[in-house]
């Protein structure tokens, strides 16, 4: 464990943090309707054929596609109509030489008929059907099988049921699945002065802001949080909320960690297990735990909104998304000018809360306690340990949330 006064550079806590989880390997069924943005558990094989019969795909006549070969504007093919398909219907009887059969888009192609000629190349009389253009066979038909053949292998285990995903299980008919089950985080707030939301607030006291920004921010990224009572400010407030958190996949606490005489959090972390480090050199964020209690990654957030839910961003959700088996968030920067000289202090990294207006990146940090500062970003920019500040202009790559 380092002490508070020798902060670790930002990067090398964030892999001590990833080296400690592990891919959750509990799974669970779903049923379908509540498949989207889970993992699949166990790879998928076709059951049967997609679409399980030869189909039309627009509104026209199924017909043999050689008594069409000859046909022209001024010479069309002449056949007579047989019955009428709609989609959901099957024809009474297979296609005969010299007739059609009318068919809606999606409808099942008559036995017999190996093209589907649109209802623009053709002329109805009552039975009598003349068409204009040749058909070459298979035209405007999807064969039984097109999409999805049976047997074969649809989705792998690991695969993030996006809704195109959910739509292929649907058309197999998949009522119910095997998906990874969500990380159980233990969200736990800690504070003599912190207030759970909805009750009397007595002189010197504030509501519990991170739980629920935590909670959310966990949802989001594909855990399942329980909100725990807020901690005291003692050792064995700590210890006892610890114990009743055994059985979480990630603990996630906020506040009771900064520099003083006595650090609770961290004494009671160091009797239950390995305390990782203490303190980074970011800003905000700077007091922020990490230990090891009997396997299970604890990460203790700073008290203040704004450092608790950009280290939120920073530091919980790629280990949330590691244990929840989702894949990376990457999305691309966009570099875009400084709307003000930006400072920053030398030696700590800084995560700066900004929004764009005008095209121009426009900081919207109030201070750490200012939970509006992240309400009111879009996303933020990273200000390098080294760099003490950036000029009006200066074009700058902001991360959206």
């Amino acid at each position: 464990m380092r002490p508070m006064r020798a902060l670790l550079p930002v990067e090398e806590a964030k892999a001590i943090i990833l080296g400690a989880v592990r891919p959750i390997e509990r799974t669970e069924p779903v049923a379908l309707d509540a498949a989207g943005g889970r993992v699949l558990a166990a790879p998928l094989t076709a059951s049967q054929d997609v679409p399980p019969f030869p189909r039309a795909i627009v509104d026209g006549y199924a017909v043999r596609a050689q008594e069409t070969f000859a046909a022209g504007q001024s010479r069309p093919a002449v056949l007579r109509l047989a019955e009428v398909v709609h989609a959901g219907e099957e024809a009474r009887a297979a296609l005969v030489p010299g007739c059609c059969v009318q068919v809606a888009t999606g409808a099942p192609v008559p036995e017999g008929a190996d093209a589907v000629v649109m209802f623009e190349d053709t002329e109805a009389d009552g039975e009598r059907v003349q068409v204009f253009k040749p058909a070459h066979p298979g035209q405007n038909i999807a064969p039984r099988g097109q999409d999805i053949a049976a047997g074969a292998s649809i989705l792998a285990a690991g695969t993030l049921l996006t809704p195109s995903k959910v739509g292929v299980l649907a058309a197999l008919g998949v009522r119910e699945l095997s998906v990874y089950a969500r990380p159980r985080v233990a969200v736990i707030p800690s504070g003599n002065e912190v207030v759970a939301v909805g009750e009397p607030l007595a002189p010197g006291r504030i509501y519990d802001v991170n739980s629920h920004a935590l909670a959310a921010l966990v949802r989001e990224h594909g855990g399942h949080p329980a909100l725990f009572p807020i901690m005291k400010d003692t050792v064995q407030s700590v210890l006892d909320t610890l114990r009743d958190a055994r059985g979480s996949d990630l603990i996630v606490l906020s506040g009771g960690s900064s520099v003083g005489d006595r650090d609770v959090m961290v004494e009671a972390l160091a009797r239950l297990g390995e305390v990782k480090f203490h303190g980074i050199a970011v800003r905000p964020g700077k007091p922020t735990l990490c230990a090891v209690v009997e396997g299970t990654l604890v990460l203790g957030m700073p008290g203040n909104p704004t450092s608790c839910l950009t280290n939120g961003y920073g530091l919980l959700v790629p280990a949330l998304r590691v244990l929840a088996r989702l894949p990376r968030v990457d999305r691309p920067p966009l570099t875009l000018p400084l709307a003000r000289r930006v400072t920053s202090p030398l030696g700590r990294h800084e995560y700066l809360p900004v929004k764009v207006v005008e095209g121009h990146v426009v900081p919207v940090f109030k201070g750490s306690g200012a939970i509006t500062s992240m309400a009111d970003a879009e996303g933020y920019i990273e200000i390098p340990w080294n760099v003490e500040f950036l000029e009006r202009g200066h074009p700058v790559d902001v991360r959206f949330f």
